[in-house]
């Protein structure tokens, strides 16, 4: 007689299948393990498992995440990672149904991004430079505003996640990079351009951290990451990073709650396109598969032609 697998062995054959066939990323795969770990943990309390669940279990976990409070977006990432394994279950034969495949997910309103006015983002950048001079501050901390600063500069001029920025090699700091070679989801890798800031602003935190180093450590070989950890091995956390963020935007007189990593990279991508930058070259920028992802900026390319009708149209009225 066949032994039915646990859910945790599955999930972790789900796992192991979306890292080795779609190249899911760590972060990725802890989220799925998550909202697994959770569906399962349901169903257990009703004596079910992933093999043996029907339609009616998997709208009933539904129901209990929406009676928890749950909001649309995540009730839907739920959704999806059930509809994903079970694809996989009926694809591995372990089930020789697909319970989730009659599932609708709840409606969701797609919000517009929040994005920083080129103003809010100087202000940011300017504070951040004000801090590196500190005169009162020790080695350390004018190396950790120097981080901050370097860190920000390279986020606002080439719009990476912040998965990609604190993982950027040590390689990616060459003087005379133009660009860098940036390894975003599904281990795609893809080329992005460098301003002169986000240059000079590496070459001067590289150089802090070097004179950092102890005499008898001066020829040791440096980290791979550009932004190694200055605690444990391994370079920055993205947590640590968006806590420094928040500081930076209370000290710069922004509201700590409209500012992160991820408004960060909305702005670059805003800012491009109202002046005038191609969508798809904003979605290659951004490491987009689909254009309809980047279509969330639409509404700001909407903006400008209008201006560009209003200001430029020989009939538009005066």
């Amino acid at each position: 007689m066949r032994t039915t697998p646990s859910d945790a062995k599955l999930t972790n054959l789900f796992l192991d299948m979306l890292a080795a066939e779609q190249g899911a990323g760590d972060n990725t795969l802890d989220a799925y393990r998550r909202d697994l770990t959770d569906f399962s943990e349901f169903l257990g309390r009703k004596g079910q498992n992933f093999a043996g669940a029907g339609t009616d279990a998997l709208r009933d976990y539904l129901a209990d995440l929406d009676t928890r409070g749950f909001k649309s977006s995540s009730v839907a990432r739920r959704l999806s990672a059930m509809r994903h394994l079970f694809r996989f279950l009926l694809n591995e034969r372990i089930r020789s149904d697909d319970p989730a495949a009659i599932l609708s997910g709840p409606k969701r309103g797609r919000g517009l991004p929040k994005v920083l006015s080129i103003a809010d983002v100087d202000r940011m950048l300017t504070r951040a430079k004000e801090l590196t001079l500190g005169q009162n501050a020790s080695p350390q901390q004018r190396l950790r505003a120097m981080r901050l600063y370097c860190l920000l500069e390279v986020l606002y001029a080439t719009g990476l996640r912040v998965s990609e920025l604190v993982a950027l090699p040590l390689s990616a700091s060459r003087r005379d990079a133009r660009m860098i070679v940036v390894r975003g989801k599904g281990n795609k890798e893809r080329l992005v351009p460098l301003n002169e800031a986000s240059r000079q602003a590496m070459a001067d935190y590289l150089a802090a951290m070097e004179a950092l180093k102890p005499e008898n450590k001066k020829n040791a070989p440096s980290s791979k990451w550009l932004f190694p950890s200055f605690g444990e091995s391994g370079h920055l956390t993205r947590q640590h990073f968006a806590r420094d963020l928040k500081e930076l935007a209370a000290a710069s007189g922004l509201a700590p709650r409209l500012v992160s990593p991820h408004v960060l990279r909305h702005a670059f991508a805003s800012h491009l396109l109202h002046n005038g930058a191609d969508l798809r070259i904003v979605q290659t920028l951004l490491g987009h598969t689909d254009i309809s992802t980047t279509q969330i900026y639409t509404h700001v390319v909407e903006e400008r032609l209008k201006s560009l009708v209003r200001d430029l149209h020989p009939l538009a009225e005066k």
